[in-house]
């Protein structure tokens, strides 16, 4: 039996002697990458933290004490310490555990996450509610580096320090978040010239002065003269000057110096910060090499770290926005791209090569993208911020605010639209266009194709004012793509097929499914449908969609959305706006609860957007007296 197998809970993990915890420290990197090589998932990050896991957990009574990881990517070894072993294999799987911290799945996940840079906040409210209750509990926030290019951070450590708690943080420094850290900031945590001894030293030698009666203005300059020392060597003047005690950096994967120092610190009551130093990848050598693509990867080989190719042909709507920039770019230099640090995953490092004074990477801090974004377009640019679908929810009030109040001129590529696969409900694209089609000024398209999302784009460059394309995770359908683009009719839906028993109105990843099912109705029942390529969301067609409601009797709304707010939503104002309430409508998309994890296909079948559940859905409505 290996150690791993006698880990139930982090009891069974103090019950162990110092000697063996490097053999559990192997066997969780063991099954971590076992696990991922099989599932994909967020394998980097999680090597990376594998001593900081077990230190911590070896050091603190969780679920009592709280540990609250910032976005959950290195959670792993905390699920295999905290009772979920046995289900690991499961992980990011239809009904397995998560790939991210969740407060259901077990009472060690204190704060449930999957966006960035809120731990510091949530970990300050529950240092809060503790001294309101009176409890002594430890409460420790984890952070990486990258997500402490996030404002939201620091308005957390600002709140923190202020408040002046009994909190820690750990800083888990890898130099990375997803691709290479940008910024001054990052810049200035990768100065690593201190020790935990700091901490220490300096409450000591305060004592030692107030003993010698020297009178404050000698503690004061002692002070500053310490102050003054390690902020020209560390980022500690910086922690400092928000309130917290800065201790570190010391090494993450050195397991005695972790447990010495988190052992040590478990006495203060201060605002504490550690800076621990960490490998993303650490352990697997492949990930050591190129962290960026082991971050969160697909299934793959061990031995060689190669990753496996998924059903292949078609390029990814990803890759297709990436190329379609770059020929727009070629001929408009006023087209400038914008990331919050993911060039790779948003399909802009090809821009960045062949344009890199025209890119600009923001860090994990989608805020400011989009205001950044406003002030270039406000300057005669015209910007493109590519940004999935869930991390442009963060800038809703910078979007209505600064863009379209303004009406500038700036895109929104809102990739990841729909549901994402294994990364769950905190990463499922499900409200943007409940989120942005009410806002004015607006136009919002999502293409039925590859090929149209090429001309939806240059739709939106051309237009004016605020414009946002929504596409999917994951391959297109492989159709040929026009060598030349031009911008569509703007509000100018396309009639695909007709019929005379009622409308199937459908968006993006909704038209071919949508063209699938209409054919099988009529295979199967003798159903003639027509089925309308919508196109835009923001405005609609209302000709034919008001001429198709008078003549059709019956509407199909179909979208890979919420359905409060969403497209089916508008179709429903703009009948009602006409006078044509008696029209039935049925509306499909999702529904009002949360989407678990799971593969596409899955998901899309669980909430039957699939060809199967829309036939089954429409069959019924149409069949209705």
């Amino acid at each position: 039996m290996s150690i791993l197998e006698t880990i139930n809970s982090p009891d069974d993990l103090k019950k162990l002697p110092l000697s063996q915890l490097p053999a559990v420290a192997a066997e969780l990197r063991t099954m971590i990458i076992e696990t991922c090589a099989k599932n994909g998932g967020h394998l980097a990050p999680s090597l990376g933290v594998v001593e900081l896991t077990i230190a911590l957990h070896r050091t603190f009574n969780s679920p009592a004490d709280k540990i609250i990881w910032d976005v959950g990517h290195q959670a792993y070894a905390h699920k295999i310490l905290t009772g979920r072993r046995e289900r690991f294999p499961t992980l990011r799987t239809l009904n397995g555990i998560t790939g991210f911290p969740k407060r259901a799945e077990s009472p060690h996940d204190a704060f449930g996450v999957g966006h960035s840079s809120t731990s510091i906040s949530a970990a300050t409210g529950y240092a809060a509610a503790r001294d309101l209750d009176e409890r002594r509990n430890k409460v420790i926030a984890v952070i990486g580096d990258g997500s402490m290019t996030g404002g939201m951070a620091y308005e957390g450590m600002n709140n923190a320090g202020a408040l002046a708690k009994d909190l820690i943080v750990v800083l888990n420094d890898n130099e990375m978040s997803i691709a290479e850290n940008v910024g001054a900031l990052s810049t200035f945590l990768s100065r690593t010239s201190s020790s935990e001894f700091v901490y220490r030293f300096k409450k000591n030698t305060e004592a030692f002065l107030k003993r010698m009666d020297v009178g404050k203005g000698v503690l004061h300059v002692a002070r500053k003269l310490e102050e003054s020392f390690k902020g020209l060597f560390t980022p500690g003047m910086m922690f400092e000057a928000f309130g917290f005690n800065y201790i570190g950096p010391i090494d993450g994967h050195d397991l005695p110096k972790l447990l010495e120092t988190l052992e040590g610190i478990k006495k203060f009551h201060d605002p504490i910060l550690i800076h621990v130093l960490t490998k993303k990848g650490k352990g697997y050598k492949p990930a050591e090499d190129n962290p960026s693509l082991f971050h969160g990867v697909g299934p793959f080989e061990i031995e060689t770290g190669k990753v496996l190719k998924g059903k292949g042909g078609a390029a990814s709507y990803t890759a297709i926005f990436g190329n379609t920039l770059c020929k727009l770019a070629a001929e408009d230099e006023r087209i400038v791209a914008i990331t919050a640090a993911m060039p790779d995953g948003t399909g802009l490092s090809g821009f960045a090569k062949e344009y890199p004074e025209r890119f600009f990477d923001m860090g994990i801090a989608e805020q400011h993208g989009v205001a950044f974004a406003a002030g270039l377009a406000a300057s005669g640019l015209r910007p493109v911020f590519a940004v999935y679908s869930t991390f442009l929810q963060r800038a809703y009030d910078l979007v209505f605010h600064d863009v379209c109040l303004q009406n500038l001129p700036v895109t929104f590529a809102v990739d990841r639209a729909g549901v994402v696969g294994s990364d769950g409900p905190t990463h499922h694209g499900a409200f943007d266009l409940s989120y942005l089609r009410h806002l004015p000024n607006m136009t919002l398209m999502a293409p039925k194709d590859e090929n149209e999302l090429q001309h939806m784009l240059t739709t939106a460059l051309d237009l004016g004012g605020p414009a946002a394309v929504r596409y999917p995770r994951g391959n297109g359908y492989g159709v040929p793509l026009d060598q030349t683009l031009a911008p569509l009719p703007v509000g100018r839906a396309e009639l695909l097929r007709e019929g005379d028993d009622g409308v199937l109105l459908a968006l993006g990843t909704m038209v071919y499914p949508a063209l699938e099912a209409a054919g099988q109705l009529e295979k199967e029942h003798g159903m003639a449908l027509a089925v309308v390529n919508a196109r835009f969301v923001k405005p609609l067609d209302e000709t034919l969609i008001l001429g198709l409601a008078r003549t059709h009797g019956r509407i199909v709304t179909l979208e890979e959305n919420a359905l409060q707010g969403g497209f089916g939503t508008a179709i429903l104002e703009l009948l009602e706006q006409h006078g044509l309430t008696g029209v039935p409508v049925l509306r499909l998309g999702y529904p009002d609860h949360y989407i678990p994890q799971g593969e596409q296909h899955e998901l899309r079948a669980m909430v039957g957007l699939d060809c199967a559940g829309i036939v089954a859905s429409v069959h019924a409505f149409i069949s209705r007296p």
